[in-house]
């Protein structure tokens, strides 16, 4: 007897025992018929095997840990992390999903032969990838199962008429920073049209004598890597901050750290202690007889594939002191010598936990010394709530009456609405969509505001095994853009879910008689209308 595995160790399958992966479509007059592809191979097993009995099959999938384990004395980081991709292959098994409906004598077959523990098995019920139901999606002839394109803009505050660029009336990003701060929120605001652009732009530019920016994910299509590739063939100073051990994405930033060097680009690896996870590029441009930092800082990766998918903010600014902060960065982390402190920002590892603490004391502080008409606040939107300190101050928080409201898309280690401990908590999951990948930290008082946007989430791999960075939002216009999108979270009742006391989420429905609400809708619509207002008011200009 030859029991059929389908997935084999660490392959992909899926399904319910009976098929599930892999989609093989077949158009008819009729319709589309949809047949798993595990389903055909189950089918045929007698070819496959000819002069065998098959007495069973199944599917299953191996997940082996996937971590890399990169010595922080290792003489050549880029070899040592190639030596250790050719091993992630043999990583120990950390699970392993079987479907729910599979014999005992197969599976106790399966558990010997991987030389897994019992509690590693996780049964499912249903596709054991999930991510095979991409080729349904791209079917043709299904428009109508399908929500509408979206169609990113450029932010207005980059196509000013008076700002565009003569030769070819794309946005003159540069020149739009030195008319005061631009926040972008991807996807609704392009990526293009901005990021891209200002790249793109400075490459270009003449007088821009200095290109920094980090690479911790980005697509194999990425015009950002080979633009600077061209200014350094221009002669412009070019450097890349290329984070090797970026999780499944290794293999493409070593072709590029590779590629970089090749055409003389200063490319640094970080150090092998921390991964470099913040996301900002720094521009140094010669004016007059001085010298200016125009920065861009993100909350997510140089990556135009998931700009279009994930939600992100990023602040364009020539702020002296941002500039100034940013600059410290990269020479810390492109050389030698450690800065003494920041100005404005906030890095991790060294400061980025104690400073949103010390916002959070304060906030406390200003409550509860009754300083002000206005309440204080706390609000938070963040991917993941793990950190111990962090929670434990978000605690004393409401314990002094504070409200705290967080949007927290996954994992969430805090329980709101614990009589004495949390009351004073709500914690929100927004999944619809697109995928709410934006941090920002935001803390109202007295009348005063302090907004920061950041690539770290409040977790120990972000705030003690990461180099960070938060940025204050310090325009007021933009700070109550940030705090509007927070605000429109906890009113959506459409693809909002609650996080309960009792650890359980549970989605939120409209209450009788309350009108629909969904944030991404909203701010779909509201891009769209600026689009439009942007170009009525360009063809009134003309």
């Amino acid at each position: 007897a030859v029991p059929a595995a389908g997935a084999g160790a660490g392959g992909e399958g899926g399904g319910d025992g009976r098929g599930g992966g892999s989609v093989s479509g077949d158009a008819t007059e009729g319709g589309v018929t949809l047949v798993a592809l595990e389903q055909v191979i189950a089918h045929h097993l007698g070819a496959l095997f000819p002069g065998m009995e098959i007495v069973d099959r199944h599917l299953f999938r191996v997940t082996r840990d996937a971590d890399l384990e990169v010595s922080d004395d290792a003489a050549d980081l880029l070899q040592a992390v190639e030596d250790e991709l050719r091993r992630r292959r043999f990583g120990e098994i950390v699970r392993v999903e079987l479907g729910a409906h599979c014999a005992e004598p197969l599976r106790s077959e399966l558990v010997s032969l991987l030389g897994v523990a019992e509690e590693e098995i996780y049964p499912v019920d249903g596709l054991l990838d999930m991510g095979s139901l991409w080729q349904i999606v791209r079917l043709p002839g299904l428009a109508e199962l399908r929500e509408e394109p979206m169609s990113p803009i450029t932010h207005p505050r980059l196509l000013l008429a008076d700002l565009r660029s003569v030769e070819d009336e794309r946005p003159d990003v540069l020149a739009a920073m030195r008319e005061g701060d631009v926040l972008v929120h991807h996807p609704y605001d392009s990526f293009a049209t901005s990021v891209e652009r200002f790249v793109e732009q400075a490459v270009a530019d003449p007088d821009v004598l200095a290109i920094k920016l980090t690479v911790y994910r980005t697509s194999d299509d990425s015009p950002l890597v080979p633009a600077l590739v061209e200014a350094s063939e221009r002669g412009k100073q070019a450097a890349a901050l290329v984070e090797l051990k970026a999780r499944f994405d290794e293999r493409l930033n070593i072709h590029w750290a590779k590629t970089l060097e090749e055409a003389g680009v200063h490319v640094v690896y970080g150090q092998p202690a921390l991964k470099t996870h913040v996301k900002c590029v720094l521009v140094v441009r010669r004016e007059g007889d001085r010298v200016r930092n125009y920065v861009h800082i993100g909350t997510g990766n140089y990556h135009s594939t998931t700009a279009r998918l994930y939600t992100d903010f990023g602040l364009f600014t020539i702020d002296p002191e941002i500039g100034a902060d940013v600059t410290d960065m990269f020479n810390y982390l492109t050389g030698y010598g450690r800065p003494l402190h920041y100005r404005k920002v906030l890095i991790a590892p060294s400061q980025l936990r104690d400073g949103l603490i010390a916002e959070i004391d304060r906030t406390i502080a200003a409550h509860t010394g009754g300083r002000g008409s206005s309440p204080a606040r706390i609000t938070m939107k963040m991917n993941a709530l793990v950190d111990g300190p962090c929670i434990r101050a978000l605690y004393r928080a409401s314990q002094a009456g504070v409200p705290v409201d967080l949007n927290v898309r996954g994992i969430c280690c805090l329980r709101p609405g614990v009589q004495g401990v949390s009351e004073n908590i709500r914690v929100v999951s927004i999944v619809g969509r697109l995928l709410e990948h934006s941090r920002v930290y935001a803390f109202e008082r007295a009348g005063e505001q302090v907004v920061y946007i950041a690539s770290a989430d409040l977790m120990p791999r972000n705030l003690d095994h990461r180099v960070e960075l938060a940025v204050p939002i310090e325009s007021p216009e933009l700070r109550a853009e940030l705090l509007d999108v927070l605000a429109r979270a906890f009113t959506d009742n459409q693809n909002a879910w609650d996080l309960g006391s009792d650890g359980a989420w549970r989605r939120r429905h409209p209450a009788a008689g309350e009108a629909p609400r969904s944030l991404q809708l909203e701010l779909i619509e509201q891009h769209a209308r600026r689009a439009a207002e942007e170009r009525e008011g360009a063809a009134a200009a003309g």
